[in-house]
């Protein structure tokens, strides 16, 4: 894995200001979805959302108001973009299985083979925002082995979002013995974050 001097800046504009604003997002109007063009598109944007708001929350609330200050921490930094990848890359595989097995039973979208043209175009394009090569490599890999053993009937209704929560679990930066207290928190705060992107995608999807 390649490592990067991680800085303030290289989190501040980009990931925290999805953070900081991710509230108001909510009174944004929201463009339909009517191609895989525009799928794509949600499914790396609400993939990213769900791993920047669940990880740095949970950042947050574990440090007190003054978590900020540790991002002068170089080795705190590392575990931080560490984290963010490799949850990120699990959030892409729930979505775009959620999201083609629901488009498969409710709109009788055969084409599932887009699934794998989605998320692997993904991965090639967070390569130039520095996505670490051995993750992208790994996230390759488990999608293709999720792949063989899915179920596009009832993927959608059969806790979709699971894998990804408890890569937020894993991957955070806290402490194992804090971790340990707050599996249920954690987990839950994920599952009803993915909870405000299926509504918005059952509301969008006009295939």
């Amino acid at each position: 894995m390649e490592k990067y001097k991680l800085s303030w800046r290289d989190i501040s504009f980009k990931d925290f200001k999805v953070y900081l604003f991710a509230l108001f997002k909510a009174f944004i109007p929201k463009k339909k979805i009517k191609n895989i063009d525009e799928l794509e598109h949600f499914i790396q944007t609400k993939s990213a959302w769900v791993t920047q708001v669940t990880l740095y929350s949970y950042l947050k609330t574990r440090m007190g108001t003054k978590y900020v200050l540790h991002f002068d921490n170089d080795v705190f930094m590392s575990s931080v973009n560490l984290a963010k990848w490799n949850i990120y890359s699990v959030a892409l595989q729930d979505l775009t299985f959620f999201t083609f097995s629901y488009l498969k039973v409710n709109f009788n979208y055969q084409n599932t083979s887009h699934a794998n043209e989605i998320f692997n175009k993904i991965l090639d394009d967070e390569i130039s925002n520095k996505m670490p090569l051995d993750i992208i490599k790994n996230a390759r890999e488990d999608f293709n082995t999720r792949l063989k053993n899915l179920n596009w009937e009832s993927y959608y209704k059969d806790l979709p979002f699971n894998p990804s929560a408890l890569s937020l679990y894993k991957w955070a930066p806290i402490a194992e013995e804090l971790k340990t207290l707050d599996r249920k928190i954690v987990l839950n705060s994920m599952i009803l974050k993915w909870d405000i992107i299926k509504q918005e995608f059952e509301k969008l999807i006009e295939f």
